[in-house]
């Protein structure tokens, strides 16, 4: 048999990438050649996809509205899917994306320019302008299609900004520093928005009417608007915002409740819910004097408004919404509770004592986040106003013990 050879030559990894790199090198420098824009463009896509990549993604959400509360049963539709999805507070909101509330249910959502909605049981809204920017104009605003929606703007950066709710061919646009509330109501045929503070103004077609503090404009389908007063809503007096109470026997002893009174009012309704946005009422009372006491509270917290309400069983709107504390004072002995001193920062103030180790405190309402192990506790308020306050500190320790700490302070003008 013929004798055969075979004969091979080793080729390295080394060896391949250079041929490789060489081949690249020259497809590259036949691109420039035909296209000499190439280049630039090939860079600019991929410093774009590099920078994206870094970017935070609270960026994005920056422009991008917020659920800040959630009551009940909330749903939302997004604008690119055919599902409804549960609603929580990841969910964010673009324009076209649809809210909807059940029977017991509310939402308030909160856009980037500091403008809030308030959508309130039974209500089906879509999410309809949402243009924020920076150092420009901002535009929100949503629709309403059946129910109610309470808004409230802000002081915005650009005086030309604006927020809006709308309804059939109807829009209110608000005024900064505003309150109103919008009623929808096909079914009835009751369209109605009123402002509680600042102005508004309300288009429809040819038709315009300018709003201020406690009016209405109300209209049927198809019918002019007509412009009417309100009742204004009762001024609280007490309980005071985040006050604490302290009772032996919170079920029994009654909680006294006080309002100023409203010009043409015979009647007042008072609402304690256990729910921010009064979506679960456990007390309701009726008086025709300027207070009130109830009983049955178990300790814990609430939130508390009055109504008004004339001869014509016509109704303001509600007051403001105080929250109110009610604690259980322990049969045990006293806890040790010291406050050693109070600093101003600006309009905040730092309170600085000791209590015993693992009780808990209570500022105007508040929770005290931080104790220290050994009982130390700092604590920084939320902005008061001008003025002379008296914060309330309130402890409880293990024992059933109760300890509370008035304090004095004021804050310079």
């Amino acid at each position: 048999m013929p004798r055969m050879d075979v004969y091979w030559e080793a080729v390295t990894y080394k060896t391949v990438i250079l041929y490789l790199l060489l081949l690249l090198a020259i497809v590259g420098a036949v691109l420039v050649i035909l296209r000499p824009d190439w280049y630039s463009v090939t860079l600019k896509k991929v410093t774009n996809a590099m920078s994206n990549s870094d970017v935070d993604p609270a960026t994005f959400t920056q422009t991008q509205a917020k659920f800040v509360n959630l009551t009940g049963k909330v749903q939302v539709k997004k604008v690119d899917s055919v599902q409804w999805v549960d609603a929580d507070y990841r969910t964010s909101l673009d324009k076209g994306d649809l809210v909807q509330t059940a029977s017991d249910a509310a939402a308030r959502i909160t856009f980037a320019d500091g403008t809030t909605y308030t959508v309130k049981a039974d209500t089906l809204v879509t999410v309809e302008e949402n243009l924020i920017g920076s150092n420009k104009p901002t535009s929100v605003a949503v629709r309403i299609s059946t129910g109610s929606v309470d808004l409230a703007t802000p002081n915005w950066a650009s005086p030309d900004s604006k927020a809006a709710v709308s309804m059939e061919d109807t829009t209110a646009s608000l005024s900064q520093n505003s309150r109103a509330s919008v009623k929808d109501d096909p079914k009835n045929n009751e369209h109605e928005i009123v402002v509680a503070s600042g102005a508004a103004e309300v288009q429809r077609g040819l038709e315009r009417v300018e709003l201020t503090q406690y009016e209405r404009v109300s209209f049927p389908t198809g019918g002019p608007m007509q412009k009417t007063n309100v009742l204004a809503p009762p001024s609280l007096v007490e309980p005071l915002n985040l006050a604490p109470i302290i009772s032996e026997n919170p079920k029994t002893s009654p909680v006294r409740f006080e309002w100023k009174a409203v010009e043409d009012a015979v009647s007042y309704t008072v609402r304690i819910s256990s729910t921010t946005m009064f979506t679960k009422i456990v007390k309701e009372a009726h008086s025709t004097s300027t207070s009130a006491e109830i009983a049955g509270l178990d300790a814990g917290d609430y939130f508390w408004n009055v109504t008004a309400s004339n001869a014509k069983k016509e109704t303001s709107e509600t007051s403001e919404t105080f929250k109110f504390t009610i604690v259980a004072q322990g049969k045990a002995q006293e806890m040790m509770l010291q406050i050693d001193g109070t600093q101003m920062h600006g309009r905040v103030a730092e309170i600085v004592g000791r209590t015993e180790p693992g009780a808990a405190l209570i500022v105007n309402g508040q929770p005290v986040p931080n104790i220290s192990a050994d009982g130390t506790f700092r604590y920084f308020t939320e902005p008061l106003d001008p003025g002379e306050h008296t914060i309330v500190v309130i402890g409880q320790n293990r024992r059933g013990g109760t300890a509370k700490q008035p304090i004095s302070i004021v804050v310079p003008k």
